[in-house]
């Protein structure tokens, strides 16, 4: 592993399991797969009044899909669904361009991923099966 890569917050935050566990029941749901990697992740949603109640997720994938995902229960839980849609837009331009993920510095453990261009889609297939589950709410 890459100790850049791989640092120690990422490593906590993926085995953290904040938010691990499907929702039943739940209002949004969505999945997302990576079939370069084989990793898979399956988030649901329960949302009120504009806000996520709660967030499960069942991920079948690598360190960083399981930080990515633990990022999204832990910083997304009781957020606005704007907010949720703003920090899928940071952490893609986090990880594919480099560009600091002002406002959401529970993103900066995924820096070091801009330089991993083989582990872009591992990061942020969980952002995607968010914004699929949000497209389908």
């Amino acid at each position: 592993m890459s100790q850049a890569l791989y640092h120690a917050a990422l490593i906590a935050k993926a085995r953290s399991g904040a938010g691990a566990g499907r929702l039943s029941p739940h209002d949004a749901s969505a999945r997302s797969d990576n079939p370069l990697c084989g990793d898979r992740i399956t988030l649901d949603l329960r949302i009120a009044d504009g806000h996520i109640g709660a967030i499960g997720h069942e991920v079948r994938g690598c360190l960083l899909c399981e930080a990515a995902a633990a990022t999204i229960a832990t910083s997304l839980t009781g957020a606005t669904l704007q907010n949720a849609h703003e920090m899928i837009t940071a952490a893609a331009a986090l990880v594919r361009e480099g560009i600091p993920a002002d406002g959401f510095a529970e993103l900066e453990i995924f820096t070091p991923v801009h330089g991993a261009k083989s582990r872009r889609d591992c990061a942020l297939l969980p952002f995607d099966a968010l914004e699929k589950a949000l497209a389908g709410f």
